[in-house]
């Protein structure tokens, strides 16, 4: 999954406007970030390895903003509805991996809203097929079934070793 995201973003980068390869540069990096982090079951506790995530994850999320806010000045709105979308995504995915214990207290609401959020993404699948954006409807088909994979991951629980 990861290697087809690196494709995408390689010819977002290669053949496309600056803000799609802005915003897809952007989104990789968070991703690739976000598994390092989750999935070191507490390996990466160094305060210099995890300064380190967190800072190229606010490079990675102020660059993500950006994109947004050329997306708008571009008049390019379904660009700028999925990259609203996609950070209540993953506001709503940190919430989940930092603070399990409330998850679990709300767990209808938390349920609710990812998949209102996630319906939404598919809504704008459908609106680039539609409009024949074919390599924008499969980037976001792909992007959104790598996001529910982790959402389910996620949903499992710390894997065994893991610190709460």
């Amino acid at each position: 999954m990861f290697a087809l995201l690196a494709c995408n973003t390689a010819y977002y980068l290669l053949g496309d406007t600056w803000t799609k390869a802005l915003d897809a540069l952007a989104w990789l990096t968070l991703l690739a970030l976000f598994a390092l982090e989750t999935g070191s079951d507490g390996r990466l506790r160094a305060r210099g390895v995890m300064a380190a995530i967190r800072g190229l994850r606010l490079a990675a999320a102020a660059a993500v903003g950006a994109a947004a806010i050329g997306y708008a000045w571009q008049n390019e709105w379904l660009d700028a509805v999925n990259t609203a979308l996609w950070i209540a995504v993953v506001v709503l995915l940190e919430f989940e991996v930092r603070s399990p214990r409330a998850v679990a207290r709300h767990r209808r609401w938390f349920t609710a809203t990812a998949a209102t959020l996630y319906a939404g993404l598919g809504t704008l699948v459908l609106a680039w097929a539609w409009r024949a954006e074919w390599f924008d409807a499969y980037d976001a088909a792909l992007w959104l079934t790598a996001f529910a994979m982790i959402e389910m991951d996620v949903l499992r629980g710390p894997r065994r070793g893991a610190v709460d």
